[in-house]
């Protein structure tokens, strides 16, 4: 019986055990071939990085090199950094640098595109470089030549000690990995190199989309935990929630903007939550968020109930510009309004249940860090000069002068003209002082424009 059972169990397991080793081998090569290829692709990336940093520092120094009055050679200058840098950006995102500390390399990277783009795309003759920005590329155009060198040092021992960087991604994600790994320390010495490069030698081109919203800008003194906690009682109506039933928490104590977030306990069981900044008590953000189960409020009703909430809380001055809808709950945004001329960048979002009326929801941080402006100024160029430099197949539909935001977060007053061309509704900002277009934005299918 013995000798049966192992002339048939034999055979078996020595099946399996040759089949397990053919199997564990081939697990073996293809988990070989994943890591090649993955090997492969970060030595690309960073030999891409390389070039591309080399090529940056050159066309810098190009584009210093040519004549004050060569607008054209200069924005072409221009385009090609900001080229180079979005490729040098994206070569970064390939490397497994997500552990690493490189954050300076890159938001010197992202300021640098910035600068080149939006200096590129204004008009050079009328706006040509000025001697503060001249020298901050004389300065970039150096720092970028320690950067490049830096990096040539790194590619040279990855290629003489052939270093991997599958090695680096194992260091990184290790507590206990090494930390002389030679690719990692050149990494944090460029980016300790660039983190010393001063932020006042970055112009208003460069740091325009580099805006952080801090309590610097905003009014008023610090406020206590029980100042905010009276203040969204009063917000909500003292009698809907009693002091206990209102709980005050500090964020973002380290950071620009110091903040409470308050939760306070709604009648049916939800919780409200708003913010506020420390400095001042500016209210940011407001949400109810219950459940509409039924719309049985018309469009005009919601508008009015929306509106006598924002004057009941001294949101003065504003006008609904936009309406959408979703989940039986209307959602109107409001732009200041000023001499009759709507001011974009101060804004605010009201969300106004459709059962009974009540709002909802409020965003309001636009509103609060908005720039006053004591006056929007008078258009050099009339309604119908600027009506003129539309697509002819473009309908007008609706108009109104207004004050948005260019590309260096600058002011600008406009002819706002909303209509219909090609199928879709768009509003078409033209400079009130050029009569060019300033701006354009597709209004989305589901939202009305609010006149």
């Amino acid at each position: 019986m013995y000798y049966r059972l192992s002339a048939v169990l034999f055979p078996i397991a020595a099946i399996l055990f040759v089949g397990s080793i053919i199997w564990g081998y081939q697990e073996h090569q293809e988990k070989n071939a994943i890591l090649i290829k993955a090997e492969n692709q970060y030595q690309r990336a960073f030999h891409d990085l390389a070039h591309h940093m080399n090529s940056l520092r050159d066309e810098l120094g190009q584009t210093m090199a040519v004549s004050a009055a060569s607008q054209g050679m200069q924005r072409k200058g221009l385009v090609k950094v900001w080229r180079l840098t979005s490729q040098a950006q994206n070569e970064i995102n390939q490397l497994p640098l997500a552990l690493l500390p490189f954050n300076k390399a890159e938001q010197f990277l992202s300021r640098i595109s910035s600068f080149a783009y939006r200096t590129s795309v204004r008009d050079l003759t009328k706006q040509p470089l000025t001697q503060d920005e001249m020298k901050m590329l004389k300065s970039l155009y150096a720092k970028s030549g320690e950067v490049t060198t830096d990096l040539g040092k790194i590619q040279d021992a990855v290629l003489s000690d052939r270093l991997r960087w599958m090695d680096v991604e194992v260091a990184m994600a290790s507590e206990n990995g090494p930390n002389d790994n030679t690719i990692i320390d050149g990494f944090k010495a460029v980016d300790k190199k660039i983190g010393e490069y001063p932020e006042n030698d970055w112009g208003p081109s460069a740091m325009s989309t580099q805006r952080i919203r801090s309590s610097k800008e905003l009014t008023g003194q610090d406020m206590s935990p029980e100042q905010i906690k009276l203040k969204a009682r009063q917000f909500i109506g003292m009698q809907a929630a009693s002091a206990s039933d209102v709980k005050v928490t500090e964020a973002g104590a380290k950071t620009e903007l110091p903040a409470y977030s308050v939760a306070v306990k709604g009648a049916g069981g939800e919780n409200v939550q708003m913010d506020f900044t420390r400095k001042g008590g500016h209210l940011l953000w407001y949400m109810n968020p219950r459940t509409v189960k039924v719309r049985r409020l018309n469009f005009d009703t919601a508008r009015n109930k929306a509106s006598q909430f924002l004057v009941r809380h001294d949101f003065k001055e504003m006008v609904p510009v936009t309406y959408d809808e979703y989940d039986h709950v209307a959602v109107f945004t409001f732009v200041g309004s000023k001499e009759g001329v709507r001011i974009y960048p101060d804004k605010v979002t009201v969300r106004v249940a459709l059962d009974n009326g009540e709002v909802v929801g409020l965003q309001a941080s636009d509103h609060v860090f908005a720039k006053k402006l004591l006056t929007p100024g008078k258009a050099k160029v009339t309604k119908e000069q600027a009506q003129q430099g539309l697509n002819p197949d473009f309908r007008v539909q609706d108009y109104s002068l207004a004050v948005i935001e260019d590309d260096l977060q600058q002011s600008v007053l406009c002819h706002e003209f909303i209509g219909k061309i090609n199928g879709s509704r768009y509003r078409i900002y033209m400079n009130a002082e050029t009569g060019i277009e300033e701006s354009i934005e597709q209004i989305p299918e589901n939202a009305k424009a609010v006149g």
